[in-house]
């Protein structure tokens, strides 16, 4: 069983502090446990049994009533929710679906919202914040690893076979290169990237994950792209300005950059570089 701290309930059901504290003292539904210093954690499924109450009250529920609710009642009107194609109701859908390693629900989920709203918008609308929430993105570990490991790569594959399934771009299409430098393994955001640009009808030439940066510089020479794309998940501010340095040095193309935001307060302005805090901003690039 998983234990959660306030702060990570917080985050993962947007139900603030304060509220969460009058909850505790006036409903039966919420319980947590306690550590030997007296310290709130929740298990997995009062995690869960929280996701379902802030879609109720999203949908103007109120929470003496949600109180008296049977868990069947709470259960379809859920179902109802989801149907109506509410953003943050089906990523609290995602997120338990998650917790209970539920591949056919997830993939349910996604397959319902990409038929409502096409991929492009799935990945910008749902995934990324998604992603976002429960720490996938920048490693921020907001949930168990092996439930990270698992959502990750039920994610991978569907990307992987949405880029597969997209026409390739123009010989004379404008193209970008993208990879992770080394010691930064998580793919996933960099894979957001990928699908995007292809859909744009951008060239995308994909270099992946743990790329020395001492080898950018032959590729950027063999296929000429008109920018770079790298993202820092683990930077350190001892290291990211000197590794943003040596990319700019191997092209003299614009730099664009994303992670984890914590760790990229002191990147040192430059001409040539491009922070992308949402992958709207890449969009906008790549439309110019």
């Amino acid at each position: 069983m998983s234990k959660y701290t306030m702060a990570q309930i917080v985050t993962l059901t947007g139900i603030k502090a304060h509220t969460l504290r009058k909850w505790e003292t006036r409903y039966n539904f919420l319980d947590p446990e306690r550590t030997d210093t007296n310290i709130r954690y929740y298990s997995d499924q009062q995690l869960k049994k929280l996701l379902n109450i802030s879609v109720l009250t999203r949908n103007g529920y109120r929470i003496s009533k949600i109180d008296k609710m049977s868990d069947d009642e709470i259960y379809k009107i859920i179902s109802d929710s989801l149907e109506e194609g509410n953003y943050e109701d089906e990523i609290s859908a995602m997120v338990i679906s998650m917790l209970d390693m539920d591949e056919e629900k997830f993939n349910e989920l996604l397959r319902t919202h990409i038929v409502k709203n096409g991929l492009l918008a799935t990945v910008t609308e749902l995934v990324y914040p998604f992603l976002n929430k429960v720490g996938v993105l920048w490693g921020m570990n907001k949930v168990m690893p092996a439930q990270e490991h698992f959502i990750s790569n039920l994610i991978k594959k569907k990307m992987f076979a949405s880029i597969d399934l997209l026409p390739y771009p123009h010989r004379d299409s404008p193209s970008i290169l993208m990879f992770l430098v080394e010691q930064e393994h998580h793919e996933i955001g960099l894979l957001l990237a990928y699908y995007i640009a292809r859909e744009m009808g951008w060239k995308v030439y994909y270099l992946g994950q743990n790329v020395p940066v001492e080898n950018i510089k032959q590729v950027v020479e063999d296929v000429k792209p008109e920018c770079l794309l790298t993202m820092f998940v683990t930077p350190t501010e001892d290291t990211i300005n000197a590794t943003i340095e040596t990319i700019l040095n191997q092209a003299d193309v614009p730099l664009l950059y994303a992670g984890n935001p914590i760790g990229l307060e002191k990147v040192e302005d430059n001409s040539r570089l491009i922070y992308l805090s949402h992958p709207k901003d890449l969009i906008g690039y790549l439309k110019k």
